[in-house]
This record gives C-alpha cells, sequence and structure tokens, in this order.
C-alpha cells in the first residue's frame, strides 16, 4: 500500500519495523523511516506529480503512510513568492520566500501532522497529543478535529495569547505546563508511556518529521525543477532544516534533478546551543535554557541539533544566531517590503539573510529561498510598537493639522 520499508537507526543503522515506536533500543539513537525508492520510481514521475492535489499530498509516495485514508486539512502547496522589493532592500537580484504562513493554520506544521495524525490512525490510536510552543498546538487540534479524536496538547504556561487561542479554538484538553518547552517535553515523555497516546512529536516522531521534506519538494517543483543555490530555513529542533535538504536529495535519487548543491543555512536565536557548537567547530551540543522571544524556535535541547551540524558541513552551508531586536526589525522588514507578516521565526529568518548577505556568504545575483514558516498573527505582541495612529477629530481641518505634524 504505501512504499515506508522500515525504521532505522541513524547511529548504529539497526531496522525496526513500522511501529510507534522513535529510539533505538540498542543505542538509543533516533529512529528515521526508509523507502524502496526503487519501485517508487516506478510510479512516481514529474507528470504524476504535477497532475496530483494541490497540496503536499502529491508526493504521496513518499511519505510514510499505507492507505488512502488521510487526514487532510489541504495542508502544503504553498506560494513561493519573487520578493523584488526586498531583494532591493538587501542587495539580492534572485530571492524568493516560501511563504507558509497561509496553511490552513498558519504554519508549516500542518505538512508535518498530517502524516503523523493518518499514522496515528493507522496505527489505532484514539488519542493525539504534543509537546508545542504554539504552532503544533493549534495544528494538532485541527487535524484531530477534522479525524474525530481525542486531543491533548501541553504547552509552556507563558505562551503567546494568540497561539493559546489559535489551539484552544478547535477543542482540544489544554495543559499550560509551568516550565520551560523542554521541561514540557520531558513530561509529554513520560505521559506517552503511562497512557499510550500517540504523541505527534515523541512515539510518532519518525513519521511526523517526514512531513517537513515537502518544503524540499514543492520548492525544487516551483523554481521549474532545481535546487536553490541558497536556502535559509529557521531552526528550532533542527528537524525541519534537516529535512529540507533530505527533501532534495531523494528528488535527486528519483532522477528528477541534478545532484542538489545547495548551501543550507540555518537560522535561529542568540544563544542557539547549535550555533554555540556550530562557531566553537564541534558537534558537542550542549542544552540552554532558551531566552529569545521567537519562543517557537525556543528549544534549549534540540534533538536534531547534532544532525543539522552534519547537514551544515555536507552542503557547506552556515548558522546564524541572531538578537531579540534584529528579529523584531526582520519581521518589519518582510511585512514593508512584501506584505508578509511572518511571525518571530520568519523575523529570524529575515534577520539571518541580512547578515549573510552583509558577510559576502550570499552574492547579489544567487538564486536564493528564504523560509517563512508562520503567521505574524500570532505573535502580535512581538511588534505592538507599530500601532501609533495619527488622533484626530471628526473634521477635515483636524486631519489636516495632524497630517502637517508628520512631515
Amino acid at each position: 500500500m504505501g512504499y515506508a520499508s522500515v525504521l532505522q537507526c541513524k547511529e548504529c543503522g539497526r531496522e525496526y519495523p513500522l511501529e510507534p515506536t522513535n529510539v533505538c533500543e540498542f543505542c538509543f539513537g533516533p529512529l528515521e523511516v526508509q523507502y524502496d525508492y526503487k519501485n517508487i520510481a516506478k510510479v512516481m514521475t514529474k507528470e504524476s506529480i504535477q497532475n496530483g492535489p494541490n497540496s503536499m499530498w502529491r508526493y504521496k509516495e513518499l511519505l510514510p503512510v499505507a492507505g488512502d485514508d488521510i487526514v487532510n486539512i489541504n495542508s502544503g502547496f504553498t506560494p513561493l513568492i519573487k520578493a523584488n522589493r526586498l531583494g532591493e532592500e538587501l542587495g539580492l537580484t534572485n530571492l524568493y520566500l516560501k511563504n507558509d504562513c497561509v496553511n490552513p493554520t498558519h504554519s508549516f506544521k500542518d505538512r508535518v501532522v498530517t502524516v503523523a495524525a493518518t499514522k496515528a490512525k493507522e496505527f489505532g490510536f484514539d488519542t493525539i497529543a504534543c509537546a508545542s510552543t504554539g504552532n503544533l498546538a493549534g495544528s494538532v487540534a485541527a487535524h484531530a478535529a477534522r479525524a474525530g479524536m481525542r486531543c491533548f496538547v501541553f504547552i509552556p504556561a507563558d505562551l503567546e495569547t494568540g497561539k493559546i487561542i489559535g489551539a484552544a479554538v478547535y477543542g482540544p484538553t489544554l495543559v499550560a505546563v509551568k516550565g520551560s518547552y523542554d521541561e514540557v517535553n520531558r513530561l509529554c515523555s513520560e505521559v506517552a508511556d503511562r497512557h499510550g497516546w500517540a504523541f505527534v512529536n515523541i512515539n510518532i516522531r519518525p513519521y511526523y518529521s517526514e512531513g517537513s521534506k515537502s518544503l524540499g519538494y514543492e520548492v525544487v517543483e516551483q523554481l521549474g525543477w532545481k535546487t536553490p543555490v541558497h536556502a535559509v530555513v529557521p531552526a528550532a529542533s533542527g528537524s525541519l532544516y534537516t529535512k529540507i535538504w533530505k527533501g532534495f536529495k531523494e528528488f535527486n535519487q528519483l532522477g528528477f534533478i541534478d545532484t542538489p548543491t545547495t548551501q543550507m543555512h540555518l537560522a535561529t536565536y542568540t544563544g542557539s546551543p547549535i550555533v554555540t557548537a556550530y562557531d566553537e567547530g564541534t558537534k558537542d551540543v550542549r542544552p540552554v535554557k532558551p531566552k529569545t522571544i521567537a519562543k517557537s524556535l525556543a528549544i534549549g535541547n534540540p534533538a536534531d541539533g547534532y544532525y543539522a551540524l552534519n547537514t551544515i558541513e555536507e552542503t557547506q552551508g552556515s548558522a546564524t544566531a541572531v538578537s531579540d531586536e534584529e528579529v523584531v526589525d526582520g519581521m518589519l522588514l518582510l511585512a514593508q517590503t512584501e506584505g508578509i507578516f511572518g511571525e518571530t521565526a520568519g523575523g529570524v529568518t529575515i534577520a539571518s539573510l541580512k547578515r549573510l548577505v552583509k558577510q559576502g556568504k550570499i552574492n547579489q545575483d544567487d538564486l536564493t529561498v528564504a523560509y517563512i514558516t508562520g503567521s505574524g498573527l500570532k505573535t502580535q505582541e512581538a511588534v505592538e510598537k507599530v500601532v501609533q495612529p495619527l488622533h484626530v477629530e471628526p473634521t477635515l481641518n483636524s486631519f489636516e493639522d495632524a497630517l502637517k505634524a508628520t512631515r
């Protein structure tokens, strides 16, 4: 029915059946889905992709599901926009933005959750859950509603109000934990063991993370079956960053594109242990307590940090960390040049892109794609300083006086 073959440990290589598990029993390494690419190549062509649905499920053969009972709210196949005004501001002539703000729950998390929810149903779970910094909570709750499943979402108690409402509206049981995301995640690991629920980013994680590959597939297709010279990707755990690169490589393996030579640039918050390790020339990712307004990236113990560093090395890419002030400036620059209101993670992407250009790592004519992974409507607090209306009486003279004062 599907083309996923086994789960394989990324460390020792041991293989496991396709079950709801995420850690190797022998070395405790993470498990990753492997595929039967030989048989995929017999049925998947550029034409079959282009004739598929206008969602990420046009790439179904490369996703780890077995049947056709998809939990689908039409995630993916989001716009790739030529960013002329932002490019002019930054000195780039060939800049594109992958705008995942327009997904059904307004973030890229819909890509991973549609896969996770589908797989949870295949495994026979009736309850789906997650640990979340916000975007995942909304997406899991929405997909659970669509699937008719019970839902529990665990969040840090200090999460942005917009993200809490964006999950609560779908009717899950919200659990606000007095602690950091990493503490939330540890609690969820215990709950998963005790209650046997489908936690999308714990026991269903190997399948869940595969959904991010679609951001690689779509960019290749939208660029006319080629990869960019540079990709700038925001990172929390590092999974999205590594999976986009995996998507590029899979399309090459299937003969759709030449060997990808994209330099993968990781963008994140100041203090990220991934960037600290990169700057120190090591792959020893040491956990920290994050302090950043980019809460969707605020993971202090990134599960895929080591593998992200491997991807940086493999692609001759880089890792950039930006300050809260740069994040806000990036959000405003994106909104005021391209009309895209990205969340704080989008500000991280744009601020990092700006720095990469200044450092000479991205040249003027290089084909560059920057990934905007969530809507700013969820993190309005970060830019509330822009609300400075002209206060006038309901008369023309009052308006004209106010207008003169702005000159």
